[in-house]
């Protein structure tokens, strides 16, 4: 009870969350289940100039997390006082270009005490080639570590990571209000933003803090994702360099990501549509036949291809 009165302090302190909606569940009751949560979205993609259409999964789960090591823990009890609990979060984005994929994957990890992220993986394949990044992210300081078979893009660097600053993967867990409502009705924040590594990438462009205007509409609005329909909190986000993302945040608890869209249409501005939702453990669905679950979650065994709906 204290420490959850510590971090709801400091987090009041911070102006970073009001207190839980009444009605919400504190955060372990509803996620230390034993299973995640796995969203299928319909998606599309403006790249090389064009649209694109495929397939989104995002997976929530919690974990056990090594401070030392920065990965997952096998057996948190070997040293528990070198782990603590994060929310993770894997973004994955697969969508077709002409005669080949892209298949790209972000991982989020952020504390479950505070939501404060601590690392993020990135992964693009496609047939010219791969890429891999890591961030390690500490109070006042993010580390890259990036592996490119492009010329002169790998290496090691460091950034100095603002007051209050918010990385683009962040969005879909702190827009989403799991440890109370990011922003009241109404309300608006400027903050220091640093683009996702999947906006980087396929933009070529380098770990750099920019800033942001984060706001909450004052009213909900009534959406209809293949889903299904939902009432939403609706945040617009203004990136000072000119993207703009709207997302669309189910009312109800889990308060999940109905839709998302980025615009205008460059090489890096996305959409994702809610398909389906299901808390599942994922990871023993490995055998044959389990593929049904994909229908659950509207999605596909494969990429679909571009044409018309």
């Amino acid at each position: 009870m204290k420490a959850a009165l510590l971090v709801a302090l400091a987090l009041a302190l911070s102006g970073a969350a009001p207190p839980r909606p009444p009605g919400d569940p504190a955060f372990g009751s509803y996620w230390h289940d034993g299973k995640a949560e796995i969203d299928g979205y319909r998606y599309t993609l403006t790249r090389y100039g064009q649209p694109r259409r495929g397939q989104a999964v995002a997976v929530y789960v919690t974990e056990p997390f090594s401070r030392s090591k920065n990965v997952k823990v096998d057996d948190p009890a070997r040293n528990p006082a070198d782990t603590f609990d994060v929310l993770k979060l894997n973004l994955v984005r697969d969508f077709q270009t002409g005669i080949y994929d892209y298949n790209t994957m972000s991982s989020l990890f952020v504390r479950s005490a505070d939501f404060e992220p601590v690392k993020v993986s990135f992964s693009s394949t496609e047939w010219c080639g791969n890429v891999y990044e890591e961030l390690r992210v500490d109070p006042g300081l993010v580390s890259q570590r990036l592996s490119s078979y492009f010329e002169n893009e790998s290496g090691a660097r460091e950034e100095r990571r603002p007051p209050g600053g918010i990385l683009e993967e962040e969005l879909l867990v702190r827009l989403r209000g799991l440890g109370g409502e990011y922003l009241a009705p109404g309300a608006r924040r400027t903050v220091p933003f640093l683009p996702g590594s999947f906006r980087r990438r396929l933009t070529h462009a380098p770990l750099r803090w920019e800033e942001a205007t984060i706001e909450r509409l004052a009213a909900p609005r009534a959406i209809s994702v293949p889903a299904g329909r939902f009432q939403a909190m609706v945040y617009s986000v203004a990136i000072a360099s000119g993207p703009r993302g709207l997302f669309y945040v189910e009312s109800a608890y889990p308060h999940r990501i109905v839709r998302w869209e980025w615009s205008p249409a460059a090489d890096s501005d996305d959409a994702g549509e809610l398909t389906g939702s299901e808390r599942l453990q994922y990871w023993k669905l490995h055998n044959v036949g389990d593929e049904r679950y994909l229908r659950q979650l509207g999605l596909l065994r494969g990429v679909p291809t571009p044409g018309p709906r």
